[in-house]
């Protein structure tokens, strides 16, 4: 997900680096369900939270939750209802049904698995680009939430560009020509606009077909499409402008040791490194691709 910080970049190093310390990932306690908190993004213990590679800061957010699943919590409360019952006569009401699913609920947290998820947060301060690797809305107004909290006067939009993703999409499928610099790959999805909402489904197969062009012509809309850029970097585009299933190319691969200096015993600068290189360059090519960015206010 692609946000544009919409005021400048002021924060140093240092303050943010204190401010993230201070709001440290604590795995869950016993009865806790959810924690979450900054990590150190070269994955060192006791190492910064923030850190610098070649003007690019990298942050890591980390969430842990417990799950009890709904099913055992509900075994428990009617164990506990029947056993009510059977000692009083009497069958408990709404509200106290309610505090019994919360007590077992509540007692059964220190046995419950845990599940952990983390998101990298990449900051280009001089091309005022922010950028997460969320997989859902939710999740990222969840970390942006938390930066907000560390960093002062931190300002973003997501990216709007002049041509909505979908209606470019349509448009390159439905002529067969891909925009400058990007190719058009072999996944697609396309949802009709009507009340059926009828969905149509390619994978690993040919997109410049008349079949494809005739679903663009009776009006289904692009939601996901498979790019590559430049013969280095392939993605699926989607409709909220959000770039999944990012792979670096050969090439790329095949440059690394000169990029990165051949540094093999750490590379997490490396892989800084190129990657935000290489999308770097990419974001800039996809929103003239879809029309240049909207104008802020």
């Amino acid at each position: 997900m692609v946000y544009r910080l919409t005021a400048p970049w002021t924060a140093t190093q240092t303050q943010v680096e204190t401010a993230l310390q201070e709001a440290h990932f604590v795995e869950c306690g016993a009865s806790q369900e959810k924690s979450v908190g900054w990590v150190e993004p070269r994955g060192q213990a006791h190492g910064a939270c923030v850190e610098v590679v070649a003007g690019q800061w990298i942050l890591k957010w980390m969430m842990e939750v417990k799950s009890v699943p709904g099913s055992v919590v509900k075994r428990k409360v009617q164990e506990q209802v029947a056993q009510i019952e059977a000692a009083t006569g009497r069958k408990p009401g709404k509200k106290e049904i309610r505090t019994l699913s919360d007590d077992a609920r509540l007692a059964l947290l220190p046995m419950a698995f845990t599940k952990q998820g983390s998101v990298t947060i990449w900051i280009d301060p001089q091309a005022q680009l922010l950028v997460l690797d969320a997989g859902s809305q939710s999740k990222a107004d969840e970390v942006l939430t938390s930066l907000v909290k560390a960093v002062d006067g931190l300002a973003f939009s997501l990216v709007n560009t002049q041509t909505a993703p979908a209606t470019a999409m349509a448009h390159w499928l439905g002529t067969k020509e891909a925009p400058q610099g990007f190719s058009v790959d072999r996944e697609c999805e396309l949802k009709a606009a009507d009340e059926s909402k009828a969905v149509v489904r390619y994978t690993r197969h040919a997109l410049d077909t008349d079949e494809v062009s005739q679903h663009i012509a009776n009006g289904k809309v692009p939601t996901r499409l498979a790019l590559t850029w430049n013969d280095r970097v392939s993605f699926v585009l989607t409709e909220a402008l959000q770039l999944k299933k990012v792979a670096f190319l050969d090439v790329v691969a095949d440059e690394a040791p000169t990029a990165a200096g051949d540094r093999s015993d750490d590379h997490f600068d490396a892989d800084v490194a190129i990657a935000t290189g290489e999308l770097g360059r990419l974001l800039p090519d996809l929103f003239e691709a879809l029309g240049g960015e909207m104008a802020l206010g």
